[in-house]
């Protein structure tokens, strides 16, 4: 199961994740109390192994804009939480997770719609978009002609639930934000906690800051 660790704002918070395994970090480059600079995120991205996939957060931003900020930071995909159409998606030419609020079932059927990387299925924001920091009720994926291998599951994880939301959907990867924060700061011993949770390792995982 890959891990994905988002909004990112910090060079301490990046390493850790790095270090304890998560497979991709999430800069939000759109309206939000974790937003960070194109200029910043590429200064952490240079600290971080290949290994590590790196995607930038955007809602309703110009194509233009996008496409400025993937190649200034080297990002592998670019998210969209906004009302991006289809043909917006496609037009980019670039790796595209599309985020979509999970509020009812006939949401999901907006899947078909597209041709994605990934789609990010989320809770509804309340301030920004992007999620609340709150769980959706994951039965609604259920019983669903839905691309297993194509679903970042997100909204409220933390390693306390995360297992029951793996084995709920059964997502090719799941995404946390706010579930490793302390005080709204990324918090490296819950990232390591929770990367921990899910990969299911024995072993201690050693975040040493630098």
């Amino acid at each position: 199961m890959r891990v994905k660790i988002c909004g990112i704002t910090t060079e301490d918070a990046a390493i850790a994740a790095s270090r304890s395994g998560a497979d991709m970090i999430g800069f939000v480059f759109a309206e939000s109390s974790r937003r960070i600079s194109p200029e910043k995120a590429k200064e952490i991205v240079q600290l971080l192994s290949d290994n590590v996939k790196i995607t930038g957060v955007f809602v309703n931003e110009k194509a233009e804009v996008i496409r400025d900020i993937k190649e200034m930071v080297s990002l592998d995909y670019v998210q969209l939480h906004g009302d991006e159409s289809p043909e917006f998606c496609k037009s980019l030419g670039v790796p595209v997770i599309k985020a979509l609020a999970i509020r009812e079932k006939s949401v999901i059927e907006k899947m078909s719609q597209y041709n994605c990387d990934y789609f990010l299925l989320d809770s509804p924001g309340v301030q920004y978009r992007g999620g609340s920091g709150k769980t959706f009720d994951w039965h609604l994926l259920q019983d669903r002609d839905i691309p297993n291998e194509k679903i970042i599951l997100a909204g409220g994880l933390n390693e306390i639930n995360v297992h029951d939301a793996i084995r709920t959907v059964r997502p090719a990867m799941v995404d946390v934000s706010s579930g490793v924060e302390t005080n709204g700061k990324k918090d490296v011993k819950k990232i390591a906690a929770f990367i921990k949770a899910v990969k299911g390792r024995e072993k201690d995982v050693r975040v040493h800051i630098t």
